[in-house]
């Protein structure tokens, strides 16, 4: 029986040391693989289809919107388009580059009436906020 209990000691010295070996569980958070570019665009892109198509906001009636964010040239980017000519001219360009987080807006509708409400909630979604009207 000596030979059995040595053996069982052996092994579990054997086990203690292996596990102390081991290095200890990383709790890093494995990264998205998305740029900091497509990150923006995401939250900008559903905050203003939220806001101005889903919601059927008057202002926005005659436009649809083209998303382009799984662009492979490293802009995602979406359109706002004639809603009645999908593939017409676009109107409004909302885009991201590289591993930017700056969001750019240009176009026609910036030189329309809309363009400083178009201004004003870009600039709050590409902050953070998702809501549909500026605050007081």
């Amino acid at each position: 029986m000596r030979p059995t209990i040595a053996r069982l000691a052996l092994l579990a010295a054997a086990g203690l040391a292996l596990a102390s070996c081991q290095s200890s569980p990383k709790t890093t958070l494995a990264p998205s693989g998305k740029s900091a570019s497509l990150l923006a665009m995401e939250q900008v892109a559903i905050a203003a289809h939220k806001c101005w198509i889903a919601s059927k906001d008057p202002a926005f009636k005659a436009y649809q919107m083209a998303n382009e964010l799984n662009s492979y040239s490293g802009t995602p980017r979406f359109l706002l388009v004639p809603a009645k000519h999908y593939g017409g001219k676009p109107l409004l360009v909302v885009q991201a580059q590289g591993n930017s987080s700056r969001v750019d807006v240009f176009g026609p509708l910036m030189n329309e009436p809309l363009g400083a409400r178009i201004g004003s909630d870009i600039a709050r979604w590409q902050a953070g906020n998702p809501s549909c009207a500026a605050t007081a």
